[in-house]
Protein backbone atom coordinates (compact mmCIF):
# COMPACT_ATOMS: atom_id res chain seq x y z
CA UNK A 1 0.00 0.00 0.00
CA UNK A 2 1.51 3.29 -1.12
CA UNK A 3 1.27 6.62 0.69
CA UNK A 4 -1.71 7.95 -1.32
CA UNK A 5 -3.87 4.94 -0.51
CA UNK A 6 -2.98 5.24 3.18
CA UNK A 7 -3.96 8.90 3.24
CA UNK A 8 -7.26 8.11 1.51
CA UNK A 9 -8.03 5.46 4.11
CA UNK A 10 -7.29 7.84 6.99
CA UNK A 11 -9.44 10.52 5.35
CA UNK A 12 -12.36 8.08 5.01
CA UNK A 13 -12.07 7.08 8.67
CA UNK A 14 -12.04 10.74 9.77
CA UNK A 15 -15.10 11.52 7.63
CA UNK A 16 -16.89 8.50 9.11
CA UNK A 17 -16.11 9.67 12.64
CA UNK A 18 -17.34 13.19 11.82
CA UNK A 19 -20.59 11.76 10.42
CA UNK A 20 -21.11 9.61 13.54
CA UNK A 21 -20.51 12.62 15.83
CA UNK A 22 -22.93 14.76 13.81
CA UNK A 23 -25.66 12.12 14.02
CA UNK A 24 -25.11 11.75 17.77
CA UNK A 25 -25.33 15.51 18.30
CA UNK A 26 -28.53 15.67 16.25
CA UNK A 27 -30.10 12.87 18.31
CA UNK A 28 -29.18 14.61 21.59
CA UNK A 29 -30.65 17.94 20.39
CA UNK A 30 -33.90 16.24 19.36
CA UNK A 31 -34.16 14.51 22.75
CA UNK A 32 -33.66 17.81 24.60
CA UNK A 33 -36.36 19.48 22.51
CA UNK A 34 -38.74 16.59 23.14
CA UNK A 35 -38.14 16.81 26.90
CA UNK A 36 -38.79 20.57 26.92
CA UNK A 37 -41.96 20.11 24.87
CA UNK A 38 -43.16 17.30 27.15
CA UNK A 39 -42.43 19.38 30.28
CA UNK A 40 -44.37 22.32 28.85
CA UNK A 41 -47.34 20.07 28.06
CA UNK A 42 -47.28 18.64 31.59
CA UNK A 43 -47.15 22.16 33.07
CA UNK A 44 -50.09 23.28 30.95
CA UNK A 45 -52.00 20.18 31.98
CA UNK A 46 -51.21 20.89 35.62
CA UNK A 47 -52.48 24.48 35.29
CA UNK A 48 -55.63 23.29 33.58
CA UNK A 49 -56.07 20.67 36.27
CA UNK A 50 -55.69 23.27 39.02
CA UNK A 51 -58.25 25.50 37.34
CA UNK A 52 -60.59 22.56 37.01
CA UNK A 53 -60.06 21.71 40.67
CA UNK A 54 -60.86 25.29 41.62
CA UNK A 55 -64.10 25.02 39.69
CA UNK A 56 -64.85 21.68 41.35
CA UNK A 57 -64.40 23.12 44.85
CA UNK A 58 -68.06 24.03 44.86
CA UNK A 59 -69.14 20.41 44.39
CA UNK A 60 -70.65 18.69 47.40
CA UNK A 61 -71.16 14.99 47.96
CA UNK A 62 -74.17 13.59 49.79
CA UNK A 63 -74.16 10.66 52.21
CA UNK A 64 -75.09 8.37 49.33
CA UNK A 65 -72.17 9.59 47.21
CA UNK A 66 -74.28 11.73 44.87
CA UNK A 67 -73.20 15.19 43.83
CA UNK A 68 -75.19 18.05 45.35
CA UNK A 69 -75.35 21.61 44.08
CA UNK A 70 -73.90 24.35 46.27
CA UNK A 71 -74.80 28.02 46.07
CA UNK A 72 -71.18 28.68 45.10
CA UNK A 73 -72.13 27.52 41.61
CA UNK A 74 -74.59 30.40 41.33
CA UNK A 75 -72.26 33.12 42.57
CA UNK A 76 -70.51 35.55 40.27
CA UNK A 77 -67.12 34.82 41.81
CA UNK A 78 -65.00 31.72 42.32
CA UNK A 79 -63.22 32.34 45.60
CA UNK A 80 -61.55 34.92 47.84
CA UNK A 81 -57.78 34.60 48.14
CA UNK A 82 -55.06 36.98 49.37
CA UNK A 83 -57.42 39.97 49.74
CA UNK A 84 -58.68 39.42 46.18
CA UNK A 85 -61.94 38.22 44.67
CA UNK A 86 -61.25 35.69 41.91
CA UNK A 87 -63.86 35.66 39.11
CA UNK A 88 -64.55 33.98 35.77
CA UNK A 89 -62.43 30.87 36.36
CA UNK A 90 -59.38 32.89 37.44
CA UNK A 91 -59.60 35.24 34.45
CA UNK A 92 -60.33 38.31 36.56
CA UNK A 93 -58.99 39.42 39.94
CA UNK A 94 -60.69 42.14 42.01
CA UNK A 95 -59.45 44.21 44.96
CA UNK A 96 -61.52 46.70 46.97
CA UNK A 97 -60.47 49.91 48.76
CA UNK A 98 -62.66 51.23 51.58
CA UNK A 99 -62.82 55.02 51.62
CA UNK A 100 -63.56 57.22 54.63
CA UNK A 101 -63.89 60.91 53.90
CA UNK A 102 -64.81 64.06 55.74
CA UNK A 103 -67.92 66.25 55.88
CA UNK A 104 -67.50 68.37 52.79
CA UNK A 105 -70.27 70.82 53.77
CA UNK A 106 -68.45 71.84 56.95
CA UNK A 107 -65.28 72.87 55.13
CA UNK A 108 -64.33 76.40 54.27
CA UNK A 109 -64.11 77.55 50.65
CA UNK A 110 -60.35 77.18 50.54
CA UNK A 111 -60.55 73.71 52.02
CA UNK A 112 -63.25 72.73 49.52
CA UNK A 113 -61.09 73.96 46.66
CA UNK A 114 -58.14 71.94 47.98
CA UNK A 115 -60.27 68.80 48.21
CA UNK A 116 -61.63 69.31 44.69
CA UNK A 117 -58.11 69.86 43.34
CA UNK A 118 -56.97 66.64 45.01
CA UNK A 119 -59.87 64.72 43.49
CA UNK A 120 -59.13 66.12 40.04
CA UNK A 121 -55.49 65.09 40.47
CA UNK A 122 -56.69 61.57 41.32
CA UNK A 123 -58.75 61.39 38.13
CA UNK A 124 -55.85 62.67 36.04
CA UNK A 125 -53.46 60.05 37.41
CA UNK A 126 -55.73 57.11 36.62
CA UNK A 127 -54.37 54.85 33.89
CA UNK A 128 -56.73 51.95 34.45
CA UNK A 129 -60.50 51.57 34.95
CA UNK A 130 -62.07 51.76 38.43
CA UNK A 131 -65.59 51.37 39.80
CA UNK A 132 -67.24 53.29 42.63
CA UNK A 133 -69.47 51.17 44.88
CA UNK A 134 -71.65 52.43 47.74
CA UNK A 135 -73.17 49.91 50.15
CA UNK A 136 -75.84 50.87 52.67
CA UNK A 137 -75.93 48.80 55.83
CA UNK A 138 -78.10 48.81 58.89
CA UNK A 139 -75.95 49.81 61.85
CA UNK A 140 -75.70 46.84 64.20
CA UNK A 141 -74.94 47.99 67.75
CA UNK A 142 -75.23 44.58 69.38
CA UNK A 143 -71.49 43.93 69.52
CA UNK A 144 -70.89 47.44 70.86
CA UNK A 145 -73.48 46.93 73.61
CA UNK A 146 -71.88 43.60 74.56
CA UNK A 147 -68.49 45.31 74.88
CA UNK A 148 -69.93 48.05 77.11
CA UNK A 149 -71.70 45.45 79.26
CA UNK A 150 -68.49 43.46 79.69
CA UNK A 151 -66.52 46.55 80.68
CA UNK A 152 -69.13 47.83 83.13
CA UNK A 153 -69.45 44.39 84.76
CA UNK A 154 -65.68 44.27 85.16
CA UNK A 155 -65.64 47.71 86.80
CA UNK A 156 -68.47 46.64 89.10
CA UNK A 157 -66.43 43.64 90.23
CA UNK A 158 -63.47 45.92 90.89
CA UNK A 159 -65.67 48.15 93.06
CA UNK A 160 -66.82 45.13 95.09
CA UNK A 161 -63.21 44.06 95.64
CA UNK A 162 -62.31 47.61 96.69
CA UNK A 163 -65.16 47.59 99.24
CA UNK A 164 -63.73 44.41 100.77
CA UNK A 165 -60.29 46.01 101.02
CA UNK A 166 -61.81 49.11 102.69
CA UNK A 167 -63.58 47.02 105.32
CA UNK A 168 -60.43 45.03 105.93
CA UNK A 169 -58.36 48.21 106.35
CA UNK A 170 -60.92 49.70 108.79
CA UNK A 171 -61.01 46.51 110.83
CA UNK A 172 -57.19 46.61 111.09
CA UNK A 173 -57.27 50.27 112.11
CA UNK A 174 -55.41 51.44 108.99
CA UNK A 175 -57.43 54.61 108.29
CA UNK A 176 -54.89 56.07 105.86
CA UNK A 177 -55.13 53.08 103.51
CA UNK A 178 -58.92 53.11 103.87
CA UNK A 179 -59.07 56.77 102.75
CA UNK A 180 -56.93 56.05 99.67
CA UNK A 181 -59.13 53.10 98.80
CA UNK A 182 -62.27 55.22 99.20
CA UNK A 183 -60.87 57.78 96.74
CA UNK A 184 -60.11 54.96 94.30
CA UNK A 185 -63.61 53.59 94.81
CA UNK A 186 -65.23 56.95 93.99
CA UNK A 187 -63.17 57.17 90.82
CA UNK A 188 -64.25 53.70 89.72
CA UNK A 189 -67.85 54.44 90.69
CA UNK A 190 -67.84 57.52 88.44
CA UNK A 191 -66.44 55.46 85.56
CA UNK A 192 -69.07 52.78 86.16
CA UNK A 193 -71.94 55.28 86.16
CA UNK A 194 -70.62 56.93 82.99
CA UNK A 195 -70.26 53.57 81.27
CA UNK A 196 -73.78 52.51 82.28
CA UNK A 197 -75.20 55.77 80.91
CA UNK A 198 -73.47 55.18 77.57
CA UNK A 199 -74.69 51.58 77.55
CA UNK A 200 -78.30 52.62 78.21
CA UNK A 201 -78.09 55.35 75.57
CA UNK A 202 -76.73 52.89 73.01
CA UNK A 203 -79.51 50.43 73.83
CA UNK A 204 -82.11 53.16 73.22
CA UNK A 205 -80.49 54.02 69.89
CA UNK A 206 -80.38 50.39 68.83
CA UNK A 207 -84.17 50.27 69.15
CA UNK A 208 -84.41 52.59 66.13
CA UNK A 209 -84.48 50.46 62.98
CA UNK A 210 -83.71 53.41 60.69
CA UNK A 211 -80.05 53.79 61.64
CA UNK A 212 -78.20 53.32 58.35
CA UNK A 213 -74.55 53.45 57.51
CA UNK A 214 -73.07 54.08 54.07
CA UNK A 215 -69.75 52.53 53.12
CA UNK A 216 -67.94 53.66 49.99
CA UNK A 217 -65.51 51.51 48.03
CA UNK A 218 -63.28 51.80 44.98
CA UNK A 219 -63.16 48.55 43.02
CA UNK A 220 -60.05 47.61 41.02
CA UNK A 221 -59.91 44.72 38.58
CA UNK A 222 -57.02 43.06 36.78
CA UNK A 223 -56.89 40.31 34.18
CA UNK A 224 -53.88 37.97 33.98
CA UNK A 225 -54.00 38.32 30.19
CA UNK A 226 -52.76 41.89 30.64
CA UNK A 227 -49.48 40.49 31.89
CA UNK A 228 -48.92 38.43 28.78
CA UNK A 229 -48.52 34.70 28.23
CA UNK A 230 -49.27 33.02 31.57
CA UNK A 231 -49.35 29.43 30.34
CA UNK A 232 -45.90 28.79 31.81
CA UNK A 233 -46.92 29.95 35.32
CA UNK A 234 -48.65 27.95 38.01
CA UNK A 235 -51.82 29.09 39.73
CA UNK A 236 -49.98 30.37 42.82
CA UNK A 237 -47.58 32.34 40.63
CA UNK A 238 -50.50 33.88 38.72
CA UNK A 239 -52.10 34.86 42.04
CA UNK A 240 -48.85 36.52 43.14
CA UNK A 241 -48.59 38.45 39.86
CA UNK A 242 -52.17 39.70 40.07
CA UNK A 243 -51.83 40.59 43.76
CA UNK A 244 -48.63 42.57 43.10
CA UNK A 245 -50.25 44.55 40.28
CA UNK A 246 -53.50 45.23 42.14
CA UNK A 247 -51.70 46.18 45.35
CA UNK A 248 -49.45 48.61 43.46
CA UNK A 249 -52.48 50.24 41.82
CA UNK A 250 -54.40 50.42 45.09
CA UNK A 251 -51.49 52.09 46.90
CA UNK A 252 -51.29 54.69 44.15
CA UNK A 253 -55.00 55.43 44.53
CA UNK A 254 -54.74 55.58 48.34
CA UNK A 255 -51.93 58.15 48.09
CA UNK A 256 -53.96 60.20 45.59
CA UNK A 257 -57.04 60.02 47.85
CA UNK A 258 -55.01 61.35 50.77
CA UNK A 259 -54.50 64.61 48.86
CA UNK A 260 -58.30 64.92 48.74
CA UNK A 261 -58.57 64.38 52.53
CA UNK A 262 -59.96 60.86 52.00
CA UNK A 263 -58.46 57.91 53.86
CA UNK A 264 -58.39 54.56 52.12
CA UNK A 265 -57.33 51.03 52.94
CA UNK A 266 -57.39 47.66 51.17
CA UNK A 267 -60.04 45.24 52.42
CA UNK A 268 -58.85 41.93 53.84
CA UNK A 269 -60.22 38.57 52.69
CA UNK A 270 -62.64 38.39 55.63
CA UNK A 271 -63.87 41.92 54.96
CA UNK A 272 -64.37 41.07 51.28
CA UNK A 273 -66.46 38.07 52.32
CA UNK A 274 -68.56 40.32 54.54
CA UNK A 275 -68.94 42.83 51.70
CA UNK A 276 -70.27 40.11 49.38
CA UNK A 277 -72.44 38.61 52.11
CA UNK A 278 -74.20 41.91 52.73
CA UNK A 279 -74.58 42.47 48.98
CA UNK A 280 -76.25 39.07 48.48
CA UNK A 281 -78.24 39.13 51.74
CA UNK A 282 -79.38 42.69 52.37
CA UNK A 283 -82.33 41.79 54.59
CA UNK A 284 -80.88 38.76 56.36
CA UNK A 285 -77.59 40.51 57.15
CA UNK A 286 -79.44 42.77 59.61
CA UNK A 287 -80.25 39.79 61.84
CA UNK A 288 -77.58 37.25 60.92
CA UNK A 289 -73.99 38.35 60.55
CA UNK A 290 -71.50 36.63 58.31
CA UNK A 291 -70.05 34.68 61.25
CA UNK A 292 -73.51 33.49 62.30
CA UNK A 293 -74.26 32.37 58.76
CA UNK A 294 -71.00 30.41 58.47
CA UNK A 295 -71.49 28.75 61.84
CA UNK A 296 -75.02 27.73 60.82
CA UNK A 297 -73.84 26.31 57.45
CA UNK A 298 -76.16 28.62 55.51
CA UNK A 299 -73.91 28.22 52.47
CA UNK A 300 -75.44 24.82 51.70
CA UNK A 301 -78.57 24.01 49.72
CA UNK A 302 -79.27 20.85 51.71
CA UNK A 303 -79.71 19.84 55.29
CA UNK A 304 -76.45 19.09 57.07
CA UNK A 305 -78.21 17.28 59.92
CA UNK A 306 -77.09 13.74 60.64
CA UNK A 307 -79.12 10.83 59.38
CA UNK A 308 -81.86 9.69 61.78
CA UNK A 309 -80.94 6.01 61.45
CA UNK A 310 -77.31 6.80 62.06
CA UNK A 311 -78.21 8.67 65.25
CA UNK A 312 -80.36 5.73 66.41
CA UNK A 313 -77.48 3.35 65.75
CA UNK A 314 -75.14 5.61 67.66
CA UNK A 315 -77.50 5.85 70.66
CA UNK A 316 -77.95 2.06 70.61
CA UNK A 317 -74.19 1.56 70.50
CA UNK A 318 -73.74 3.97 73.42
CA UNK A 319 -76.38 2.03 75.41
CA UNK A 320 -74.60 -1.24 74.62
CA UNK A 321 -71.26 0.22 75.70
CA UNK A 322 -72.75 1.51 78.96
CA UNK A 323 -74.41 -1.84 79.76
CA UNK A 324 -71.22 -3.70 78.89
CA UNK A 325 -69.19 -1.43 81.13
CA UNK A 326 -71.67 -1.88 83.98
CA UNK A 327 -71.63 -5.68 83.55
CA UNK A 328 -67.84 -5.80 83.47
CA UNK A 329 -67.62 -3.66 86.63
CA UNK A 330 -70.12 -5.80 88.53
CA UNK A 331 -68.40 -9.01 87.41
CA UNK A 332 -65.02 -7.71 88.60
CA UNK A 333 -66.52 -6.79 91.98
CA UNK A 334 -68.17 -10.19 92.38
CA UNK A 335 -65.07 -12.06 91.27
CA UNK A 336 -62.99 -10.04 93.73
CA UNK A 337 -65.47 -10.85 96.53
CA UNK A 338 -65.32 -14.56 95.75
CA UNK A 339 -61.53 -14.42 95.71
CA UNK A 340 -61.47 -12.69 99.10
CA UNK A 341 -63.91 -15.19 100.57
CA UNK A 342 -61.72 -18.04 99.36
CA UNK A 343 -58.70 -16.35 100.93
CA UNK A 344 -60.60 -15.97 104.24
CA UNK A 345 -61.60 -19.64 104.11
CA UNK A 346 -57.98 -20.73 103.61
CA UNK A 347 -56.80 -18.47 106.43
CA UNK A 348 -59.45 -19.96 108.75
CA UNK A 349 -58.46 -23.51 107.76
CA UNK A 350 -54.77 -22.77 108.30
CA UNK A 351 -55.52 -21.16 111.68
CA UNK A 352 -57.41 -24.28 112.79
CA UNK A 353 -54.52 -26.49 111.66
CA UNK A 354 -52.12 -24.41 113.75
CA UNK A 355 -54.42 -24.74 116.79
CA UNK A 356 -54.61 -28.52 116.24
CA UNK A 357 -50.81 -28.65 116.36
CA UNK A 358 -50.96 -27.29 119.94
CA UNK A 359 -54.06 -29.26 120.94
CA UNK A 360 -52.17 -31.38 123.52
CA UNK A 361 -50.84 -28.25 125.20
CA UNK A 362 -54.26 -26.59 125.48
CA UNK A 363 -57.11 -27.45 127.76
CA UNK A 364 -60.35 -28.70 126.28
CA UNK A 365 -62.43 -25.55 126.93
CA UNK A 366 -59.61 -23.29 125.66
CA UNK A 367 -59.21 -25.39 122.49
CA UNK A 368 -62.94 -25.30 121.71
CA UNK A 369 -63.24 -21.54 122.43
CA UNK A 370 -60.22 -20.81 120.20
CA UNK A 371 -61.76 -22.62 117.23
CA UNK A 372 -65.06 -20.86 117.88
CA UNK A 373 -63.35 -17.45 117.80
CA UNK A 374 -61.64 -18.37 114.54
CA UNK A 375 -64.99 -19.20 112.91
CA UNK A 376 -66.61 -16.04 114.32
CA UNK A 377 -63.78 -13.79 113.07
CA UNK A 378 -63.94 -15.37 109.61
CA UNK A 379 -67.70 -14.87 109.40
CA UNK A 380 -67.39 -11.20 110.46
CA UNK A 381 -64.72 -10.60 107.83
CA UNK A 382 -66.88 -12.17 105.12
CA UNK A 383 -69.82 -9.95 106.14
CA UNK A 384 -67.63 -6.84 106.00
CA UNK A 385 -66.34 -7.76 102.54
CA UNK A 386 -69.93 -8.15 101.25
CA UNK A 387 -70.95 -4.80 102.70
CA UNK A 388 -67.92 -3.08 101.16
CA UNK A 389 -68.64 -4.58 97.76
CA UNK A 390 -72.25 -3.36 97.88
CA UNK A 391 -71.15 0.12 98.85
Amino acid sequence: MDTIQLLNLILAIVLLLIAILGISALVIILRIKNKKSQAKKEQNAMINGELANSRDMSKLISRTGEEINSIYQFMEFDSITDNMIIRKNSKQYVMAIECKGINYDLLSEDEKNAVEAGFVALLNTLRFPIQLYVQTRTLNLRSLIEKYTTRTDDIKDQISKTDLKIRESLSNGDNQSAQKLQIERRRKQNIYEYGKSIEEYTIRISGNKNILQQKMYIILSYSPSEYGDISKYSKSEINDICFSELYTRSQGIIRALASAEVNGRVLTSEELAELLYVAYNRDASEKYTLRDALNADYDRLYSTARDVLEEKKQRLQQKIDQDAQRLATNSIVKADLITRQERIRRIRQRAKEMVDDYKDELSGPLYNETKKQIDQASENEVINEKQNSRA
